[in-house]
Parts: C-alpha cells; structure tokens; sequence
C-alpha cells in the first residue's frame, strides 16, 4: 500500500514571516531545532511564500559578512517554492525532490494552505523501516524454506 506524505509528514512547521529579521530567523530555527523556515505571507499565515534554510543565512548573510539585523527571511529566502500534496505518495515525493535538488518538501493543501513539511530525511527513516522489513520477510521465507526441508 502506497505511504502518502499526511502519514509521516510533520505537521507542526516553524515559520516565520518576510519581514522577521534574518536574526530572528535563525534564533527561531535554534528554538525549534530545525535547519528551515517556512516563509509564510503576513496577512495569511497559512500561505506559504518562500523558506530560509540554514545555509542560506551562511552563504547569503554570513559568508558576505552582512548584519543579520538589517536583513530579512524575505531578503534571502528560496521564493520558487515547490509544494506537495498531502496525498502525494512517499516514492513521487523522492523522485519530485530529486528533480529539483531538494532537501525538503513543503506540504500544502488544495487550498495552498501550509499543512506540514517532509525532508530528506524524513524519507531516508521511512525507506530504511520499508528495507527493514522487506529484509525481514526475506528471512523469514528462507527460514521456511529451510523448516520445510529439514
């Protein structure tokens, strides 16, 4: 059966605003332990326009030796946005990522609503249990195979 990202997706994305200092923004991703930030519209704070990763305060900010006060998650953020589905199953979610050199993805609902975010990886743990378990079975019918011939 097919794993649609709603099934491990984390729903409770850390976002911050265009306008919240490039400070700010990464004293949120401290705060929550993550490496992005979904850049999401003032107004409508469930529609996302953007995400800041860590690498982009370093190599946009930090690398140019640019104060992290004046800038904005706005000013550095990725704006060509790739969004999936809830429904997209885990396997297209991969190949999507891949296409376009993506570490995460940001989930969005029909509306455009921001629902949740899967990264890379998130889908390396569920393809390591999937491994696991298809070795597993391996196994286990060899096991068989030897019960039944002895």
């Amino acid at each position: 059966m097919p794993t649609r990202l709603r099934d491990f997706a984390t729903a409770m994305v850390a976002v911050a605003e265009t306008e919240t200092t490039a400070l700010a923004t990464a004293q949120l991703m401290r705060k929550h332990h993550v490496g992005a930030l979904v850049v999401v519209d003032a107004l409508e704070k469930a529609r996302p326009v953007g995400i800041v990763t860590d690498r982009d305060l370093v190599l946009a900010l930090m690398a140019e030796g640019l104060d992290p006060e004046i800038f904005t998650a706005g000013d550095i953020m990725s704006v060509e946005l790739v969004t999936a589905s809830p429904e997209m199953d885990a396997m297209d979610a991969v190949q999507l990522m891949r296409s376009n050199r993506l570490r995460r993805l940001v989930i969005v609902d029909d509306a455009g609503r921001l629902t949740g975010i899967v990264t890379m990886e998130d889908l390396l743990e569920l393809l390591t249990r999937e491994l696991a378990a298809l070795a597993a079975g391996v196994l286990g019918a060899r096991d068989r195979e030897f019960e039944q011939r002895a």
